[in-house]
Formats: C-alpha cells, structure tokens, sequence
C-alpha cells in the first residue's frame, strides 16, 4: 500500500488534475491520496477573511472567484452522471463558507477559531472533487486527526489519531486495490471538536502521518520540482536535484528553508523506517524516479557532502514545530547514539548561498 500526497499546485488546474489521475492509475494496488486545495486557494481563504474584517465589501468579489473557479474544474473534469452529486456537495460547502464571511463582515471580528474553519474549506472541497475524479472513496480527516491545546498552538495527539486512522482504513488495507482520498492540512481538537489543523504544509505531515500509521510501504510526495535541490533555483543557477538523503540531511535541508517537505513530516516515517520518494507531477519521469533514488532511511544510501554550519539545536518549544516536547517528534540519533543536532536556521539570500553546491 502506498500514500500518495499531491500538493497544490497538483491539483491546481483540470489539467494537472489529469496528470494526477493518470499517476494513481499506474499505482498497483491500494493507494491513499491525500490533497492539499487548489493552489493559491489557502492564501484567498484567509485574505478574504481579512478583507471581510476590514469592513470591505470587495470580499464577496473575492469568494465568488473562488467559488467559480472550483466549478470550472468541475465543469471540465467531471462526467455527467457524477456531476449532479458533486455540485450539491460543493455548493453546501460554498454557503456554509458564504455564512461564515457575512458573520466576520458583520462583527468585524476574526478568531482564531473562525479563521481556522474558514481555512479548512480549501481542502474540503478538493478532497471531493479529486474523490469524484478518481472514482475513489473520500475520508474524513476531521474524523481521524486530532489535537490538543498546547500554549499558544495545537498539536497532534498521536495515540489517538493512529487509533482512528487504523479504524478508518481497516477494511482499505485489507483490499488488492481501491483508491482513497484524504484531505491533508485539517484536523479537529480532540475535546471540543473545533476545527484545527496541522500548520502552513500540513498536507504533507497528514500524510506521513497516515503512511506510519497503517506502515505504508513508502510515502511519495507529488509536487511541482523534481526533488530535493541543493539551493533556491530562482536563487542560484546552477542548482541541482539531490538524488538521495537521509532524514537528518533532509532535516537540515528544511531547517536551511526548503520548502519542499514540511519539516514534521519527517517524523512518523522516519520512526517507522518508511522511505519518502519526492516527485514531480508535471515531470513524472524525471530524476527520481525509480525509488530507490528517493529520500531513504538513514544508512541505506550514501551521504553527499554540504557546506553546514553546526551550532546550539534551533529548536523552538513549538511541538508543531520541531519542539522536543511533541510526542510525535523522536530525537534523531547519529551511530553510536549521538543526539542529531539541527542546524542554525540562515535567512533569504545568504542561506540560498550558504547551502550552495560546495561538492567537487
């Protein structure tokens, strides 16, 4: 069984949407897709929430936009005798999210609480789209994935979440093959039931979550670059894919900025000893490919050489965050038994720089 996580920009557009379906039908056996919105759909949620706060009216321009754009790609994905049952879940989403807008215009009040269950529309509604597309069946990951309150910010509750991933897909598992659909990013607090969710990137840590959960046999992350680079390509030219990594590399990767993996991703699988391949929708074929170049458990590949700069670990007693106190997140450990340590975090353009090609 395998988890297939298709970002954004995957699910953009009809036509990425294609290349989507025909990646998960070259999959042999069960398959596990997990999407984040359509592209750019998070940044509009939340800047028409803002807007709407604002007491500016141009916030209805706004969601009809959005509104209209989820039902183009209906309209040129979706074959007639799904449509009718598609659009009428679309459009109750669409009105309970209208609801929630006029409530923030009126009040001139945004929550966190409100703003979290206006976010988590972007996934809801890919989620149902991509299920009807693929013909798969769509799970709830409000029903699966659960947090709890810790200061300021909220935290997965790993006993519980694994407990009801391994309920939800019990009989999925057991199949020679199926597709399932999960929307990634979106959670809910284990005692009250409020919609949370996972952190910027939380698709990704949805998941692997996932994938540790039911010991998937690897975990691909479908986006729109070929892998790993060694620097920001709009930054340096002359950048290049790194064909494989262990998790401590890729970790100081994120920690660096890459924003090709969302860094507790990591996590789940590296505990489990799953193995993340990082795909390209659109260059399906490219570097990477065969899985064995993927991102591998630590001592199964050899170790390229970076120029990193060792110093104190930088990590924030943020759980969600790469804190040490999130049960979800064990310590990385060298041969021997040596604490990982992360390296220090490096802004913009010297940390493209600093992380540069330096091997000969």
């Amino acid at each position: 069984m395998k988890v297939l996580k298709f970002g954004g920009s995957s699910v953009g557009t009809a036509e990425s949407l294609r290349k989507v379906k025909s990646i998960v039908e070259a999959v042999e056996g069960p398959v596990i897709v997990v999407v984040s919105a359509l592209g750019g759909i998070t940044d509009t949620l939340l800047a028409t929430a803002r807007t709407a706060a604002g007491k500016d009216k141009s916030w209805q321009d706004s969601f009809q936009a959005m509104r209209d754009r989820h039902e183009a790609v209906i309209d040129a994905l979706i074959a007639p005798e799904r449509k009718a049952a598609l659009q009428e879940k679309v459009s109750g989403l669409f009105e309970e999210l209208l609801s929630l807008y006029q409530g923030v215009y009126l009040l001139k009040d945004l929550s966190e609480k409100t703003e979290n269950a206006i976010v988590s529309y972007g996934e809801r509604l890919s989620s149902h789209i991509v299920a009807a597309w693929l013909g798969g069946e769509r799970y709830n990951s409000l029903t699966m994935f659960k947090t709890v309150r810790e200061g300021r910010g909220d935290v997965v509750d790993n006993e519980l979440t694994t407990a009801r991933v391994k309920t939800a897909f019990k009989d999925f598992v057991k199949g020679k093959d199926g597709i399932a659909v999960v929307p990634g990013f979106i959670s809910a607090d284990r005692e009250t039931g409020e919609i949370t969710n996972l952190g910027r990137g939380g698709s990704d840590y949805t998941a692997s979550i996932i994938a540790a959960a039911l010991d998937a046999e690897i975990l691909e992350i479908w986006t729109d670059v070929d892998g790993f680079m060694t620097a920001d390509p709009r930054l340096i030219e002359n950048s290049y894919v790194i064909d494989k990594l262990s998790y401590e590399e890729a970790m100081e990767l994120c920690n660096f900025g890459a924003k090709v993996i969302y860094t507790p991703t990591l996590y789940p699988v590296y505990a489990k000893n799953i193995p993340i391949l990082i795909k390209n929708t659109f260059n399906p074929r490219g570097e990477g490919y065969d899985y064995q170049e993927g991102l591998q458990p630590p001592g199964s590949c050899h170790h390229r050489h970076f120029l990193h700069r060792r110093n104190v670990p930088d990590y924030p007693f943020r759980p969600h965050d790469g804190g040490r106190r999130g049960r979800e997140q064990p310590d990385f450990l060298r041969p021997g038994g040596k604490p990982h340590q992360r390296v220090l975090r490096q802004p913009g353009l010297f940390r493209g720089q600093y992380f540069h090609r330096c091997e000969e």
